[in-house]
């Protein structure tokens, strides 16, 4: 005999959880037995409790600031437990109530009728160095504010570097600047200490991911796509941490689709009409995607440095990589001569680019561990 199921939709904060049930096979209200503590015991013994109906226990809630612990604890503990993407929960339009009692039987009830769509749950090795490729994200942008704040105070006392800034002759240029008043030299001072902080923090972080890749089981298919134009180790590091399992996607426009590359679009009867990029899904990956796709406005060629990343990989991965620039920097090529704004022009090769990175990530065997 079949085991009855009972859907168990979890509102998820910082202190507390809130509880729907919705048993299967019913299409009344969901239960909602209370609020418990967001703690590992307290989920432990709500486990159990519903468990002793003898039925078969599925758990959603939706993805957020709490990560993926709750999710972890249940799995082990047998019970099956899904992570609702948020953007994805359908959302009546006149419903102006919002209360986690509300939320939890919301989840409950779509939860049973098939309507959630969940998330992949990266394994704590891997959520690791998503978390170290994120801190060096964070290190970028913290280095490019700073550089920002010290453009701007140079640029409110008329002072201007017509050349490429940010390397040694930009540090000594700075180092020969002359105030009238001798507070402004502290200032200065003090926004090239931050330049220079943020730039050795970026710097420590690039290392450490360096160093971590190859205890890691996707660490072949980093080293895969490093074979792409564009795509050097930390781009190729934040790509797959960002993705994880790429070869979860069945084709290339799927993956195309999460990453938000397609065109958004609204079509009514006989009028289609179509917008930019609809931005979904991961915007780090996105954003790594389209940096890389900058690189394919020049003739397609194998640089030596290319050439040092390529060295012991496969040759059908080599032959995808030159396929892809061969492709790309052609499609480049023809986008700018047909006069399409440069963000369109990357818009579009970065979308390409992601079909790309599917196809050397089937070809790319991580390690088992």
């Amino acid at each position: 005999m079949k085991q009855p199921i009972t859907y168990v939709g979890l509102d998820v904060h910082k202190d507390t959880i809130a509880i729907a049930l919705a048993e299967a096979g019913k299409r009344g209200e969901a239960r909602e037995p209370g609020k418990i503590a967001n703690t590992a015991a307290a989920l432990k013994m709500l486990a159990v409790k519903l468990a002793r109906s003898g039925g078969e226990l599925r758990f959603c809630y939706e993805a957020g600031p709490c990560g993926y612990g709750i999710q972890r604890q249940l799995s082990a503990a047998g019970h099956e437990c899904v992570v609702v993407a948020p953007s994805l929960i359908p959302r009546k339009p006149g419903d102006r109530i919002k209360t986690d009692r509300r939320d939890a039987i919301n989840l409950a009830k779509l939860h049973r009728a098939g309507e959630l769509t969940s998330v992949w749950v990266p394994d704590q090795a891997h959520e690791a160095i998503r978390d170290l490729v994120r801190a060096r994200l964070a290190a970028v942008r913290t280095l490019r504010q700073a550089r920002q704040q010290l453009s701007g105070f140079l640029l409110r006392h008329g002072h201007h570097y017509n050349r490429p800034a940010w390397t040694l002759m930009h540090r000594r240029w700075l180092a020969g600047l002359r105030f009238e008043q001798p507070v402004h030299h502290i200032v200065l001072e003090d926004c090239i200490a931050a330049v220079e902080a943020a730039t050795a923090r970026r710097d420590r972080l690039e290392g450490h991911i360096e160093v971590a890749l190859p205890d890691w089981s996707l660490a072949p298919v980093v080293r895969a796509l490093q074979a792409l134009r564009g795509m050097a180790l930390v781009a190729a590091a934040t790509v797959v941490a960002e993705l994880g399992d790429i070869t979860r996607f069945a084709n290339p426009r799927q993956l195309m689709a999460y990453l938000g590359l397609v065109p958004s679009e609204h079509s009514s009867a006989d009028t289609r009409r179509r917008g930019g990029i609809t931005k979904a899904g991961n915007g780090g990956a996105r954003r790594m995607l389209i940096e890389a796709a900058w690189s394919y406005r020049f003739p397609a060629r194998i640089s030596r440095e290319l050439l040092l990343r390529q060295e012991g990989l496969a040759q059908p991965i080599r032959d995808t990589a030159w396929k892809a620039q061969e492709r790309l920097c052609r499609r480049y090529s023809k986008l700018a001569r047909a006069e399409k704004p440069p963000t369109v022009v990357t818009a579009a090769i970065a979308r390409e680019l992601s079909g790309f990175v599917w196809a050397i990530a089937k070809l790319a065997r991580p390690v088992n561990g």
